[in-house]
């Protein structure tokens, strides 16, 4: 089989990676499609494919799934693991079902453990086995996560997973090609490399999951491997289950005065701040949250924000507003009130006030460092004597008293941690530039917990 068949689409903030295959005859299938598929309809049309068939691999967690898109849109048949149970009309296959697909066949590879009803997809051609749609199970140098529905089913769960992957996934020819829907940047998975596909006998001799052969053994290095993970996972399952509102197009944002914003602020909402770093920095709303716009936007927007909260947001005028609302509608974050006409700017000329938040170089630290990256990059090396909170929990946890500097790897989630402390009413706050990447390049000393 062809590489040119299987066309992949990746979100790099999510971590999250589709695929849409070239049956052979005119028709295509697409693996664990994005929210909003309109990258993979659009492939489709131009190499001349009609959208017949889309699968979901498990129950996603991490982003809203597109398949109910696709069958509202272009009529694809709708196939998923019969053990999800949704609440929508689908196809539902157990491991071992085998559906004829033009040139080829699918076959679904019972897979639990990152999910419980958890599918692998392998696709044949001529009976013989070419390419493996892995999921959530096996990735590249990795294997998935197994604490998605709490830790009291984490152990089961891994141990489900090493049966599945040695059983069923470890079997398959060396030449079979891997394309797993979780990589780097995904929450889902224990830590990995960059690259997003393999094949059985590359991960077979490189993963170093793959080379435990004693069950207990895997249990302990993958329990002891996974960080947290952001506090909307708990909600999509549910979302994805039900199925989510379709829309035809892509929404956009209503226009807000400045009278608009403090009223719906007064009722509840929250507002967004998602220009860069430093222009937050030096003059924002107060009480706003800063998120920059970037890749990995959305993960923090559905950490950090309760669900069903109206956002408000505050941009720059050049900043991707289809890029903003997408990634808000893949995590399910859907009443969105709407920006701030004229940014910043139509603020202060309406005579509201500001706050403004400090940036300071590596040797210019006022107070006590409080580095707010996940626990396994605090781990591997910190400024010394530094407090550790992860951002994720950073709204409820004790923290030292101020004045305080707030450090990540570059500065962005710095940059957010400042503006929930600012929140709680903390004082003295600045910003690590370039945070420990500009630490250790300056040649300051480094602790290390490992």
């Amino acid at each position: 089989m062809s590489d040119a068949r299987i066309t992949s689409f990746v979100n790099e903030g999510l971590g999250h990676t589709s695929f849409l295959v070239d049956l052979g005859d005119g028709t295509a299938l697409v693996v664990d499609p994005a929210r909003l598929p309109d990258a993979q309809r659009a492939e489709a049309m131009r190499r001349g494919l009609r959208i017949a068939f889309t699968a979901d691999t498990h129950t996603h967690a991490d982003y809203i799934s597109g398949s109910a898109d696709l069958v509202a849109e272009v009529g694809a048949e709708f196939l998923a693991p019969a053990a999800a149970d949704l609440q929508r009309a689908y196809t539902g296959l157990r491991g071992g079902d085998e559906r004829v697909m033009g040139a080829f066949t699918l076959r679904a590879v019972a897979t639990p453990g990152h999910t419980p009803d958890h599918l692998a997809y392998l696709l044949l051609e001529g009976g013989d086995p070419v390419a493996l749609f892995s999921g959530g199970s096996l990735m590249v140098g990795s294997v998935g996560r197994t604490d998605l529905l709490g830790p009291e089913q984490a152990d089961e769960l891994a141990r489900e997973l090493y049966r599945s992957l040695q059983s069923s996934v470890m079997t398959l020819p060396d030449t079979v090609a891997v394309y797993p829907t979780h990589g780097a940047g995904s929450f889902c998975s224990a830590p990995s490399g960059g690259e997003r596909t393999s094949t059985i006998g590359r991960e077979r001799a490189a993963n170093p999951m793959l080379a435990v052969s004693d069950e207990n053994e895997f249990v302990r290095r993958l329990l002891g491997a996974i960080g947290t993970f952001p506090s909307y996972f708990s909600r999509l399952p549910a979302l994805n289950q039900a199925g989510p509102r379709h829309y035809g197009q892509l929404p956009g944002l209503p226009a807000l005065a400045p009278e608009d914003v403090e009223s719906m602020r007064a009722a509840g909402a929250v507002v967004i701040d998602v220009r860069p770093v430093e222009h937050y920095a030096d003059a924002h709303i107060p009480g706003s949250l800063s998120i920059q716009l970037r890749p990995v936007f959305a993960s923090w927007l559905g950490w950090l924000v309760e669900p069903g909260v109206p956002v408000i947001f505050v941009l720059d005028e050049g900043q991707d507003r289809e890029d903003l609302v997408r990634q808000c509608l893949t995590i399910g974050v859907e009443d969105l009130a709407g920006e701030l006409t004229g940014g910043l700017e139509a603020w202060v000329a309406a005579g509201r006030s500001t706050a403004s938040i400090a940036i300071v170089g590596p040797g210019e630290l006022r107070g006590t460092v409080l580095d707010v990256r996940q626990d396994n990059e605090f781990a591997a090396g910190h400024v010394p004597h530094a407090a550790h909170v992860e951002l994720g929990a950073l709204a409820h946890a004790p923290v030292p008293s101020g004045p305080l500097t707030t450090m990540c790897g570059h500065h962005e989630r710095a940059m957010t941690g400042a503006s929930i402390l600012e929140g709680r009413g903390v004082g003295e706050l600045a910003v690590l530039w370039d945070g420990f990447g500009g630490w250790t390049e300056a040649g300051h000393p480094v602790g290390s917990d490992q």
